[in-house]
């Protein structure tokens, strides 16, 4: 049985580590689910050069992709039932680390972090915010001492990054890593 890893997107900065991040795992057999929020569509329109709808398209036939809208609360993927490995919140805003933290569960993303705690399953946050204030990072240190896996897109300046694209590959390599889908 393939791997099953949801990938959930929320409004902040940073579309093409989502893309990367699901290329990824689709490259390596794993069973995708994504949760695309509205305002992340908003911020792909505005980064990538490729529509949503597009990309999304590229995954069509494929058996191991899936799509789900964040009001669709009753997603297989919002039960502790469903056999996933774990999630990736990729990009993650604040908003949305917050509401993972008081356990505020009011859309499919949030609750599907909310099962992979409780299921004690692997939650790997990509934040994407700067500069982080006092509130931010207690909510992800709270989430950290939960276990979460806090991993902040941050350039690997050592292996000589050239381009965006290549920091966005190392970042979604993390990801997989952190998730236990590569060693």
């Amino acid at each position: 049985m393939a791997r099953r890893i949801i990938v959930a997107m929320s409004g902040a900065s940073g579309a093409i580590l989502a893309a990367k991040t699901v290329d990824a795992l689709i490259d390596q057999g794993v069973h995708v689910s994504i949760i695309p929020s509205g305002p992340f569509r908003m911020v792909w329109k505005q980064e990538m050069k490729e529509s949503f709808g597009e990309w999304v398209e590229r995954w069509a036939d494929d058996p191991n992709f899936e799509i789900y809208a964040p009001g669709d609360i009753a997603a297989p993927i919002a039960s502790g039932s469903y056999p996933v490995d774990g999630m990736i919140i990729v990009p993650s805003s604040m908003s949305t680390v917050a509401s993972i933290r008081n356990g505020i569960t009011d859309n499919l993303i949030k609750r599907a972090a909310d099962v992979c705690l409780k299921e004690g399953r692997k939650l790997v946050i990509v934040p994407r915010e700067t500069p982080l204030n006092a509130i931010h990072l207690e909510n992800m240190g709270y989430l950290a001492r939960l276990g979460v896996t806090i991993l902040p897109a941050d350039p690997a300046f050592y292996l000589g990054i050239k381009t965006i694209e290549q920091s966005a590959e190392i970042t979604a390599q993390r990801g997989l890593l952190s998730l236990e889908i590569i060693s």
